[in-house]
Parts: C-alpha cells; structure tokens; sequence
C-alpha cells in the first residue's frame, strides 16, 4: 500500500557554544546513542536520522529549511540536552514547515547519587533547557506533539512510534488525490463540503469524472484479465455454487472483476488514492461497484459512498498511519440498532461496500440484488467484523471549519446469526452508551458515514487534527453530554476568535 522505507524523521539536538566543545562533542554522542537506540527497539515504523547539534540560530535554520526541502524527511524529532536560549528557534520554527514532536527526556535514565557534579549538571539540562525550548513553541503558537519520559522506556517509544505514524499519515495526505466518480449524492448535506478549504487544510486534491470515465476504461479490460483475477477469487474467498462458472451469477462476478481491473488503473495511472460512488449516477455501468470496491480498500485505498470524498480521504489516512498494525479499516455507516435496554448496540454495514480488511473469517463471495437504484445485482464479499477496540473517525466542514470527531467503541460478536443479511457488518457497543455516544455525535454533527479502524487510537486523529490545526472532539467512556456541549460551544468561541485573528 505504502511504503514506509521512503521516509525518514530526524533527530535534531539543540545546545550552545556557552559549554565548550568537549561539551558539545558529548552532547553529538549521547543524541547518537539515543537514535541509534529508537531505531534498534524495532517498534518505530520508520527510520530516525540522527542530525548533529544546532548550537545558533543560523544552524537551526538551515536545519529546518532542510528538513522543509528534502522529500524523505516528513518530519523532526526536537531535544535539549543542554539549555538552548530559544530565541535562536524563532527563524527555525517559522520556517519549518514538516510536523515535530518535541522529545522531553533525559540521557541518563537515573542520577549518579555519588558522583554527581557541577559538569554533570551542566551536561544534563534537559529539564529546564525543554521548557526554554516548549515556552517558544508555546509563544509562536506553534502545533506539536509533546512526549514526556525516558527514552528507552517503551511507553515512551510506544508514543513516537504513534507520532511517526501520524507524520506518515500527514505526508500521505499531502497531494493526496481523490476521484470522484459523479457527484454527492443528490440533496444529501453532510456529503458536501468546501473542496478548496479541504486542499489548502491537508493538502487533498478532489477532482470529478463522469461515469463515462471509467466506463472506457472498463471497456478496455480483456476476458483474459478478467479470468485471471476469478481465480484469485477462487483461492482467496468462498465463492458461493451460483457464482461459479456456468451457474447463474457468474457473469455478475465477472462484471466486477472487469470493474475491479478498470479502477484500479485508472487510480494507477492518475495518482489517486482514494475515490467515490454514487449509485444515483452509474450512466454506462451495470452495476454498482461492490466486490471492486471492497477490494480496492484493501489494497489501501481510500473509498467513500455517495460521492463522500471526505471520508474517502480520511479511510486512506487512517490505512496509511495502520500500515502493517493488527486490525483492519474500512468505509462503515450506521445502519441500524439494537434497543433491548438490557444489550445496546449498532450494527454497522453498507449498502456492499465494506473493507475485508475488517473480517473475522475468510469471506463469501455473493451476489444479491441491490434493493435500490435500478441497476443488475453486484457481486460482494460477505462477512462478520473481528472484534476488540476500535473507532468511528469522521470528518465534517462546519462552514468555518472542518471539524473531526472520533467515537470509540467495543466490537462484539452480533447476539444471533444473521442467515438472511446481504452485506458485510460490524457490531458494536458505542461509548460511553448508545444513548449519551449517539446523542454526543448528533450534537457534534457527526455524518452516518465514517472511517472504522480496530487498528487506531484517537491519538493519532487528535495529532493529525493538530498537524491541520482544525478541531478534534472525542466521544468515549468519559463523555458526559452536558460537558461535551459545553465543549461544542467553547470551541465555536475559540475558532471565531482563533481565524480572526489570522
């Protein structure tokens, strides 16, 4: 889907030339060590680069503006050893246009109680050389990750793997490419949005095509294209007997297969990472793309139903930053509930288009009719969700801002078979209760379509939120609704006030 060994953080040290340059030559040695041993604790999804001492402004600036310029670096990693007087930061950090983090910790885990001295002292700073260095960021109101503790304490590496994962996610998302295959759905407004707000926030390009688009590339696919991948079918899922060749859905599977080739390369050949449907515009094709889709997401891209093309970049985000992580990611919408007071809960599908990334046994390959739309029935893959902790991400432009919203959830098995349900589905308890989590979301304006990881943490969307500068909120087992509208009200405060003053 990505690969992650095109990218590089740095590792920049900042000091002065007030301690010498015995000092100094220790300072380069300690922040060495420290890379090297980040990189050797193999729970970095990335590759640090250790960057010698800044010790004046004119090193931290051309620092900066290199890390700016070069392409494989997406972002820096900050630490005082010593006191660096921060006003040598200021052209640094204004030039510095990657995401930081801002590493607060210490060479020495524990101090040397015999042996401590005055050049020990001096050597170790960092408790008050990071707070010189954080009231600077702090004054330039400047976005950053803070991360608190020893380095070699696996909390600690746990929280930068986290945050190298977020700056992944941020440099994918830059001239990230959206196809939007028709438009919105007609009269639906949570699917809309201000396209040009979006590019210049996270970098998303959102260009439409018509049907007819991909339609020629569809027509260009051969039967032997399509033959080959029915076999991958074949060995990767459970091909139901009426999709089997010869039998009386096959060419339904076929049609897909043909849809399947044809986005992809479309995708290929323009760049893009993600793309939308919309099953009230599909003039020239027979089918809604089901199975196409769903295998498309799990190869990595991004997909978002109805022309949503909001959630279609955030499904590539959130795949991107969970590369190689346990637990999969897919397009979701809340469909339907469970009310028995006793064992709330929502079951969560589409209409086909689910990622088996998500699935908790070996899919089956089906065709139904679609129920809607007019148009023949698509293939799709059918299956339950795993289980464990996840999350809704979604996206929403509230006119002067865009807005993320999270809900943390518990996947649960469903309580009973479903013999007769044609799509894919997830069943969850949302936090903090179905009562308080859907009312948190309808106050917050969440959409009915989201992305839904077993994979993340609301850390990173919090992070990636910052990296924008656009508000985050959170619904999980603390929420109280009262306090969570209070917090909806705080933030309309904060970002009149905030984009005002820009």
């Amino acid at each position: 889907m990505i690969d992650f060994n095109q990218f590089e953080i740095w590792f920049v040290t900042g000091s002065q030339h007030l301690y010498g340059e015995e000092t100094l030559k220790q300072v380069d040695a300690d922040s060495a060590e420290i890379v090297k041993g980040l990189n050797a604790s193999g729970k970095l999804p990335v590759n640090i680069v250790f960057k010698p001492v800044v010790k004046t402004p004119d090193e931290i600036l051309d620092i900066c503006v290199q890390a700016s310029s070069n392409p494989k670096c997406i972002g820096m990693i900050t630490w005082m050893h010593t006191f660096s007087p921060a006003k040598m930061w200021i052209g640094g950090l204004k030039a510095l246009s990657k995401p930081y983090m801002h590493l607060h910790t210490q060479f020495n885990r524990d101090l040397p109680w015999s042996k401590i001295d005055m050049d020990y002292m001096n050597l170790h700073q960092s408790a008050h050389g990071d707070r010189e260095y954080g009231f600077i960021n702090t004054r330039m109101r400047k976005n950053r990750k803070v991360v608190v503790g020893h380095w070699q304490d696996e909390k600690v590496q746990n929280q930068i793997a986290v945050w190298c994962r977020t700056a992944i996610g941020w440099a994918d998302s830059q001239g990230l490419k959206v196809a939007r295959f028709g438009d919105n759905m007609r009269e639906v407004a949570v699917t809309e949005g201000d396209k040009v707000e979006a590019q210049i926030k996270f970098g998303w390009q959102i260009s439409a095509y018509g049907p007819g688009d991909l339609v020629a590339q569809v027509e260009n696919v051969t039967d032997a294209e399509v033959d080959e991948l029915y076999k991958e079918y074949e060995k990767l899922y459970d091909v139901a007997e009426n999709c089997k060749p010869g039998n009386e859905y096959h060419e339904n599977v076929r049609v897909q297969a043909r849809y399947e080739i044809a986005l992809k390369r479309f995708m290929e050949e323009g760049n893009f990472k993600a793309f939308t449907t919309n099953f009230e515009n599909l003039t020239g094709l027979d089918q809604l793309p089901g199975l196409a889709s769903q295998r498309l997401m799990a190869a990595g891209y991004g997909f978002g139903a109805e022309g949503d093309w909001k959630q279609a970049a955030m499904l590539r985000i959130v795949k991107t930053m969970s590369a190689g992580m346990e637990g999969g990611s897919s397009f979701m919408e809340d469909y339907t509930y469970h009310m028995d007071p006793q064992n709330e809960a929502v079951l969560g599908a589409h209409m086909l288009e689910i990622c088996p990334s998500i699935a908790a046994q070996k899919p089956r390959l089906e065709v139904h009719p679609l129920g809607i739309g007019g148009k023949d029935a698509p293939a799709r893959l059918v299956f339950e969700s795993a289980t464990g902790d996840a999350m809704n991400v979604t996206l929403i432009d509230m006119g002067n801002r865009f807005r993320f919203i999270v809900n943390t959830l518990d996947v649960i098995e469903p309580l009973d078979k479903m013999p007769k349900l044609p799509v894919s589905s997830a069943f969850w308890k949302t936090h903090p209760n179905l009562a308080d989590g859907a009312a948190a979301w309808i106050y917050a304006g969440g959409t009915h379509h989201s992305a839904f990881t077993l994979a993340l943490t609301p850390e990173y969307i919090e992070t990636f939120a910052e990296y924008a500068d656009v508000e985050f909120v959170v619904i999980d087992k603390n929420t109280k609704v009262d306090e969570f509208k209070k917090e909806l009200r705080w933030n309309e405060i904060y970002y009149m006030l905030a984009n005002g003053l820009k």
